[in-house]
């Protein structure tokens, strides 16, 4: 058992405390290599920024959970080196776990919060096993994030062919009896580049939002699947040999709405796949004898952190806050 306070990290109670009092939500990007660990910390280091560095269950698979426990442990010492010892909150968190024993894995191997997705499940299932979880973790610190809702998309191994908005007449009976401590939401975000059809008006339903803050005041709001999309990235990747046909996200503008309310944590991932991949794809087309990774992972790594400095800045409104 290792706990996460010896690796450095944080869990999320106070940090969410915060963002909602500070309306500005916590960025919380996904990594699975080196290169998008270091383009994470570096913007958030630079804008003074919270993180809340996440890790699914294919990046688990992808990079070996060991593994990514000492980087995450290595992320809060580089974020004392490049920030002058200083630092800034990081959190470990558990993306979309899919059930208890991955829960606790995780939390046994110094993870500082965990998410259990039971909304695939029936209503009293998804209860059940979320507070199994809830207890588990909250023995050893670490904080729950459940969800009710389902949200259209691919996205790693999350998949759903169909979006169900959460009820709002659900969320107070089910953080009273699963003790979570945030919950993820569905009202109109969706996993993975291809969201939206062409010509769709994609929208957030802001209207739900505030039902549900009605119902339970203050407490932690979560939004999956919040990538924007961004279509100069498109633009490049298809430029230089890509077929992202058709691709569309969330407008910030609506992030940024949300993120002024009790959502204090707005997840985005695929916007960084697509930042680096238009770098790596630029470098192959226009110096197609380059063979040296580090000469075309390093761009990447320039255009995933400019990225990410600007969802802090102009998105989420976490610029600033990491020594609230």
């Amino acid at each position: 058992m290792v706990s996460y306070k010896s690796l450095g990290l944080v869990n999320s109670v106070e940090l969410f405390k915060k963002a909602m009092a500070g309306k500005y939500a916590i960025p919380a990007y996904n990594f699975n290599n080196m290169e998008q660990l270091q383009a994470i910390i570096q913007a958030c280091v630079e804008t003074e920024s919270p993180v809340i560095l996440q890790v699914s269950k294919g990046a688990r698979e992808y990079a070996n959970q060991t593994l990514l426990r000492y980087m995450a442990q290595g992320a809060v010492e580089y974020a004392k080196e490049i920030s002058g010892g200083k630092g800034i909150p990081i959190v470990l968190h558990l993306d979309h776990g899919p059930d208890f024993e991955t829960c606790k894995s995780c939390i046994d191997l110094g993870f500082s919060s965990v998410m259990i997705d039971g909304s695939h499940l029936p209503y009293e299932e998804n209860i059940k096993e979320t507070k199994r979880v809830v207890e588990y973790a909250h023995q050893h610190g670490v904080t729950v994030e459940g969800e009710l809702g389902v949200l259209a998309g691919v996205e790693d191994d999350v998949k759903a062919e169909t979006h169900t908005y959460t009820r709002p007449e659900e969320v107070e009976d089910f953080v009273k009896r699963t003790g979570v401590d945030s919950l993820a939401i569905a009202i109109g975000t969706s996993h993975g580049a291809y969201k939206f059809k062409p010509g769709d008006n994609p929208r957030i339903r802001l209207d739900i939002l505030a039902e549900i803050e009605k119902r339970i005041p203050g407490f932690p709001i979560v939004l999956h699947g919040s990538s924007s999309v961004p279509q100069d990235q498109v633009a490049i990747i298809n430029a230089n040999g890509g077929q992202l046909k058709d691709a569309i996200g969330i407008g910030e503008d609506q992030l940024r709405e949300a993120a002024k309310s009790a959502v204090c944590k707005i997840n985005i991932d695929s916007d960084g796949r697509l930042a680096m991949t238009a770098a790596i794809r630029k470098v192959f087309v226009e110096k197609p004898a380059e063979f040296d990774p580090r000469k075309y992972l390093g761009p990447a790594r320039s255009s995933l952190k400019e990225l990410y400095k600007r969802k802090n800045i102009e998105v989420l409104g976490s610029a600033g806050h990491a020594n609230d």
